[in-house]
């Protein structure tokens, strides 16, 4: 453990004016407080935020963060409070010991709520200042070290992948490598014993077996260099267990086939001679297809900044070049660490958040606008941060850095929330392409758009980035929530006329308490979603119909069939959306035209059946689930999917034959299955997009007209 005056001459080395009477009173006031706790190891608990305080040394950071890495755990662990801390240290330092500690007083429903609560809240911090993200990572990474010392195996494996998920890919983005790969190797150990340990037997092996083969390599590098007046300092090193072991996963190759167990860094005085450098290696040795990768000319978005390049190089052995000036090092190894400046003894460059290396940290803070609940935010975060990248460039030159199967969708929401909302389409190159088309490195991207054009529930099957999944489900709530409220509403006014009673708003009011509704537009959004049902809130207002015998313990479906026309109108569904308060049931696909009835599901609104369709007979216990449902308009231009079975002769161009006659009728053939394959004949079905029952009817007739087809009909189930 780090001595109280050790830990002060670390500091001071590298910035002579840091606050030695603010670290002492801190570095006590910690060790009071902590007093007799002990850790799972058996270590004084005092130990712990001394250990953190001294990794963050490593990276020459400022007093308020010492000072805040010793205090980390007082208010969460302690009993002291954040007006203890404001009053001894400043607003400076409480505020960020607040942002680190855990939300642990507060009850959440599960692990999992509690521990995306205690994401959220840190994420507003960290958006705040992103000191509280460095005592954070240094924290995790002390706990990572000692993790062996927690007895229960549940435990560790919910920290350690934690940390795999959340922790190691943050410090990813603000460019700590070295904290992101300890934390990613110490976190597989826990995980995945087994697949670490083969890594590590045959890393043994393939030293064993070349002796000093790294020292050998450097050598031969140092004598091209000096051959070509190439200052350099160059560096050897071994890739990390994880590191090796997730390329075997993602390329799916094995141990011998990877080109970058050994990386070698080679570090120039400028950029003309990183360049220099890749030709005379480029020039020397044979390089690996596929391996050059210029971070110079289009940096990460962390900032990032290097080439890279594999070679069969010195004994021809495949290796991985990383050729950057000495500036790109420090930021490669010390990320947003390495911005700090003292000199002017202002607030530090890295708790600034305007750079364009935060980009993302303000895309995590629209996520958390957009999500519902803290779990939905932290599945969108992991989204965000979790996945490879690929660069794509808007016409102006623009770079948008995207997760890996991203779509033009999801450029569109990273450009602009606004533009992702009124995306219609969508020119990748020069050409138009489809929506749901992943892009590649380096496409240029120009994005479609239309005033009205609103998010499309589709695009959520399609999308890979959180910030787009997030405003897309936003979206879906909010349209959902009018729908439900729509459809809730029409269904109340028919069930109280039915009931002989008059619909008010007066009298919705009047019973909000008994189903727990704050406002008539829940209620109402409530019956509409299936939950309560509209019978209930008519007897609810008029508690004598509870005994009337107004709904028959039994649904006739034959007397049914009459349609509509029973009990009136029905409730219009003109205005709802496909997939949102009102679903089109799959079993026999209605149309405009089609007698219809909607069975009301939990959860979903209502699922709208033809009068005939044979599922229905699965409701006939469960009259109140059944709705009188109508079309506005049976001439409406909307696509409908169609049903129909066909046996096709087995001749050359019947396929054709059949898709022109529906083209020629104005359908659109959206699924065709083979059913059963025969020497003459082929047994089809195919959905059609059309308008109405009449349209369908119309391309039914062609349909058989055509010497293709022997028999057609529309399917029901």
């Amino acid at each position: 453990m780090m001595r109280q005056f050790e830990l002060v001459e670390t500091i001071k080395a590298y910035d002579p004016n840091a606050d030695e009477d603010a670290i002492n009173r801190a570095y006590v006031f910690a060790m009071r407080a902590h007093g007799a706790q002990k850790r799972a190891s058996g270590d004084p608990y005092f130990s712990h935020p001394i250990e953190v305080a001294g990794i963050l040394t490593r990276y020459k950071v400022d007093t308020a963060t010492i000072v805040t890495a010793l205090l980390h755990d007082t208010i969460e662990d302690t009993d002291a409070t954040f007006a203890d801390l404001e009053k001894m240290f400043g607003n400076d330092v409480a505020r960020l010991v607040d942002g680190v500690t855990k939300l642990t007083r507060i009850n959440f429903d599960s692990d999992q709520a509690k521990q995306a609560e205690n994401f959220r809240k840190f994420l507003l911090a960290m958006s705040e200042d992103i000191r509280v993200l460095l005592v954070k990572l240094a924290d995790r990474l002390h706990n990572m070290r000692t993790l062996q010392y927690i007895k229960k195996p549940e435990s560790r494996a919910r920290i350690a992948r934690e940390t795999m998920e959340i922790y190691a890919p943050l410090a990813e983005r603000i460019g700590i490598d070295e904290i992101k790969s300890e934390l990613e190797d110490l976190a597989f150990a826990e995980l995945n014993p087994d697949a670490r340990n083969s890594v590590v037997r045959r890393l043994d092996f393939l030293r064993n077996q070349g002796g000093n083969l790294v020292n050998r390599i450097l050598s031969e590098l140092n004598h091209l260099m000096l051959e070509n007046d190439i200052k350099a300092d160059i560096q050897g090193r071994e890739k990390s267990p994880y590191s090796i072991w997730q390329k075997m996963q993602q390329h799916d190759v094995g141990f011998e086939q990877l080109s970058d167990i050994m990386a070698f860094r080679i570090i120039v005085d400028d950029i003309d001679s990183c360049y220099r450098t890749l030709g005379i290696v480029h020039g020397t040795y044979r390089t690996v297809p596929g391996r050059f990768k210029d971070y110079v000319s289009t940096p990460k978005p962390n900032g990032y900044r290097s080439l890279h390049t594999g070679v069969f190089g010195p004994e021809n052995q495949r290796i991985e070049l990383q050729i950057r000036t000495r500036e790109m090092h420090e930021v490669a190894e010390n990320g947003v660490a390495a911005h700090w400046n003292y000199k002017d003894g202002g607030q530090p460059d890295a708790a600034r958040k305007d750079g364009p290396q935060y980009r993302w940290l303000r895309e995590l803070l629209e996520i958390l606008d957009h999500a519902s609940d803290p779990e939905e935010f932290l599945e969108h975060t992991k989204l965000e941060m979790f996945k490879d990248q690929v660069f794509a460039f808007t016409p102006r030159g623009d770079l948008i850095s995207l997760p890996t199967g991203a779509t033009p969708v999801d450029f569109a929401y990273a450009v602009h929330s606004e533009i992702g909302d009124r995306c219609v389409g969508a020119k990748i190159n020069g050409r138009m392409m489809p929506l749901r088309t992943a892009l590649r490195n380096g496409d240029q991207v120009q994005i479609v758009t239309s005033k009205a054009q609103t998010p499309s529930p589709t695009w959520e099957r399609f999308v890979v980035s959180g910030k787009a999944r997030a405003r897309i489900r936003r979206y879906i709530r909010m349209q959902e929530r009018d729908q439900y409220m729509a459809l809730g509403r029409s269904m109340l006014k028919r069930t109280f006329t039915e009931s002989g009673n008059k619909f008010s708003d007066k009298a919705l009011n009047a019973v909000l308490k008994s189903f727990s509704q704050p406002t008539i537009e829940d209620l109402c959004a409530q019956v509409g979603a299936g939950h309560v049902g509209a019978r209930a809130v008519v007897e609810a207002v008029y508690p004598r119909l509870k005994n009337a015998d107004n709904n028959d313990k039994v649904v006739s479906i034959t007397d049914n069939r009459a349609g509509n026309s029973k009990r009136g109108e029905g409730v219009s569904i003109k205005g709802l959306i496909p997939g949102m308060a009102m679903h089109f049931a799959g079993c026999c696909h209605p149309l405009p035209g089609d007698r219809i009835v909607g069975i009301v599901t939990t959860g979903r609104g209502v699922t709208i059946h033809t009068i005939d369709c044979e599922k229905l007979k699965q409701f006939q216990d469960e009259p109140e689930r059944w709705l009188d449902v109508a079309w506005e308009n049976t001439d409406s231009q909307q696509a409908h999917v169609a049903r129909v079975t066909l046996t096709v002769s087995n001749t050359p161009g019947a396929l054709g034959d059949l898709s022109t006659v529906i083209a020629k009728n104005g359908g659109n053939i959206t699924n065709l299955k083979i059913l059963d394959r025969q020497i003459d004949f082929f047994d089809m079905l195919i959905d059609i997009e059309v308008k109405n029952v009449k349209h369908l009817s119309d391309i039914i007739a062609a349909l058989r007209a055509s010497e293709a087809v022997n028999t057609i009909e529309r399917a029901r189930g």
